[in-house]
């Protein structure tokens, strides 16, 4: 993508307060010995086994942000992501076919999200579009049209791996069909689509996609963790190192849960975590709130077999080994800011060229930076971060104009805006 472009869209972000979808790797500053362990101590061993580890963080301490650099991280070392929000209605956790559901629905390649690949029905048919391409060229050109004799090698590897599901072979072989020579008309063949991909989301009834397809289930609550076991298996030999999945408990879900359903939330995720080193390839994070570990009524602590297996949350400082990742525990310094509005600075310039002459040298934004951290009560509701990225573009803005504020106008004026969203 456009490297303007990007820049443009980390400003408008940044302009409300928070982390962009990309570009976050441009700005980010403190993460940066946590994700060199991350890709030393999981990222480069991900083919042997599978990972799991929690982020812990209050609201406000960084996890969106944190998922996005590590987002970023993933796909620079050719991993592929999907983001899933859990939730009571939609992604719960005990409900496991709809997380597998949620899971295909968000997954991304570096190609999808760099804007590059051709739009499909859903991001997981570029999974399926990008896997035709490799198993037949090695290359990750993805084909409007495929010839029979490339067809026939690509299945060929597809049918020979026996860790994959015989359903889920071949849902992906009739999707790779839409792309022989002499498949149907387009409209046709987008409906065709469109319907595989409801089998992998678990819609639909299993008579339908018995009759067209051939396959002998859909995916329920039963076999979702096999057929996720199929996806990890799927995306490697697709020429992918693996897949991370970062779960977002944004909702706090658990906490709303009948107990139940949380007993069944609760029984998913030991199995999980009891399983997870057999499935190479695989690495979840799992981000949420302290309570999600402390909270005596719908805490982990509630259930000792899992509460012993994760822990709770140390007060240090993030290392890559550790079960959970406190980001409540990082404390970023004023130096630290400074570095991060330096090249906040860079990114608007970026995005304008004509606001370089007039925007504050790096010695009066550094002096800028400090002036709003001493005005900024440590206890404040609103974290400095929010509320320093925001005040930047601000400021960057009155001077593109013109027409600045005081640093006492400036931070009164965010912090106003910042209460109102």
């Amino acid at each position: 993508m456009d490297q303007r472009l990007i820049a443009t869209q980390v400003v408008e972000s940044l302009r409300k307060g928070i982390p962009p979808q990309r570009g976050v790797e441009l700005y980010s500053v403190g993460n940066e010995k946590l994700m060199e362990g991350i890709k030393k101590r999981h990222l480069d061993n991900i083919t042997e086994q599978g990972i799991i580890r929690f982020v812990s963080g209050s609201w406000g301490a960084g996890k969106t942000h944190f998922f996005r650099q590590l987002r970023e991280v993933a796909f620079q070392n050719d991993l592929l992501v999907s983001s899933v929000e859990l939730g009571v209605n939609s992604a719960a956790l005990n409900k496991f076919e709809s997380i597998f559901s949620a899971i295909v629905r968000q997954v991304a390649t570096p190609s999808f999200y760099a804007g590059n690949a051709p739009l499909e029905a859903a991001p997981f048919g570029i999974v399926v579009r990008e896997s035709l391409a490799w198993l037949a060229t090695g290359k990750r050109d993805i084909p409007n049209e495929i010839p029979y004799e490339q067809f026939s090698k690509a299945l060929a590897a597809l049918m020979s791996d026996h860790g994959i599901d015989i359903d889920f072979k071949k849902m992906v072989q009739e999707y790779w069909k839409t792309f022989l020579p002499e498949s149907a008309d387009p409209a046709v063949i987008e409906q065709t689509r469109g319907e595989i991909l409801q089998w992998f989301n678990g819609e639909g009834p299993i008579s339908m996609f018995r009759k067209r397809f051939g396959v002998s289930k859909i995916v329920n609550k039963e076999n979702a963790k096999l057929i996720l076991q199929s996806l990890a298996r799927f995306v490697r030999l697709s020429g992918y190192r693996g897949l991370i999945i970062l779960f977002d408990e944004a909702e706090q879900a658990y906490s709303v849960m009948r107990k139940s359903a949380l007993r069944d939330a609760h029984n998913n995720l030991l199995s999980i975590i009891n399983n997870i080193e057999s499935l190479p390839g695989l690495f979840l994070i799992y981000a949420t709130t302290p309570d999600f570990f402390t909270d005596p009524q719908h805490g982990i602590v509630i259930y000792g077999a899992l509460s012993g297996r994760i822990g709770k949350p140390e007060e240090k400082i993030p290392r890559a080994l550790d079960t959970i990742w406190n980001l409540d525990a990082v404390q970023t310094t004023l130096e630290e800011y400074q570095t991060a509005a330096t090249k906040i600075r860079r990114i608007y310039i970026q995005a304008y060229p004509e606001a370089e002459t007039v925007l504050p040298n790096d010695q009066n934004l550094a002096l800028k930076v400090s002036e709003l951290f001493q005005r900024h009560p440590s206890l404040a509701a609103i974290r400095f971060w929010r509320l320093l990225v925001t005040a930047l573009i601000m400021d960057f803005d009155d001077h593109l104009e013109g027409e600045t504020r005081s640093t006492e106008k400036l931070y009164d004026d965010v912090m106003n805006r910042l209460r109102e969203d």
